[in-house]
């Protein structure tokens, strides 16, 4: 996100976000910036089994929403530049299978940036797709952290393969033990094709089933589009 404190954001800003509709766009900023002042501080802090303490935003930035989130950014890339990808540090996704390091935050928010940017951009009516190299790494990101801490799937096992017409495949098993990557040729139930844009965004709730090419099962399909329950 960038400074842009040149042009301040009106205090009603009443743009509603489609993907959202409980929250505005002002909503959106204020959760970002919290967001990546928490993050800041957690790599900051380093191996910890709480989350960490994030101390108040500088006064002389509170009335200014878009200063303060230009500052939280700047605050996240110093933290994660002064400690590299390998540093441990407190997250949410400890059952997962992914890494609890900072390498790990910065990736999981350059997907959060990704995501809401869109919802942002729906509310103006301009929405564009996730670049492609953040949305294949996306996909990826989204069934290690998303799924591997979601518990055991609730459905019939399946086995569902998506796949982005940029040549990328990802092949999910969905079982009592969650959800897991499989490697190799395997028959699937269902499968999911799209850009890896669409196949992101459909993954995180952002758009509907039919903005994808579907084959096999739909209710399986749907079921995987609805699981985890984001929120």
């Amino acid at each position: 996100m960038t400074d842009r404190r040149s042009r301040p954001l009106p205090a009603q800003f009443p743009q509603r976000l489609p993907s959202c509709p409980d929250w505005s766009l002002r909503d959106l900023v204020e959760h970002l910036t919290e967001v990546q002042r928490f993050w800041a501080a957690a790599v900051v802090a380093g191996p910890s089994e709480k989350p960490p303490a994030v101390a108040p935003a500088d006064d002389a930035l509170s009335a200014d929403l878009l200063a303060r989130s230009a500052s939280a950014t700047q605050e996240l890339i110093a933290a994660l530049q002064a400690a590299g990808p390998a540093v441990d540090c407190w997250t949410w996704w400890g059952d997962s299978d992914v890494p609890t390091t900072s390498g790990a935050v910065a990736r999981h928010q350059v997907q959060e940036a990704a995501v809401h940017a869109f919802d942002s951009q729906l509310a103006t009516a301009t929405p564009q797709p996730v670049p492609v190299v953040v949305a294949l790494d996306g996909i990826a990101e989204f069934i290690g952290i998303s799924h591997g801490t979601a518990g055991p799937w609730p459905h019939e096992p399946a086995r569902i393969g998506l796949h982005a017409t940029e040549g990328q495949s990802w092949l999910v098993d969905l079982t009592t033990s969650g959800s897991h990557l499989i490697d190799g040729q395997h028959e699937t139930d269902a499968d999911l094709h799209g850009s890896a844009s669409n196949l992101l965004l459909a993954l995180h709730g952002r758009l509907p089933l039919d903005s994808l090419r579907s084959e096999g099962d739909r209710a399986t399909l749907e079921n995987l589009l609805n699981w985890p329950d984001l929120g």
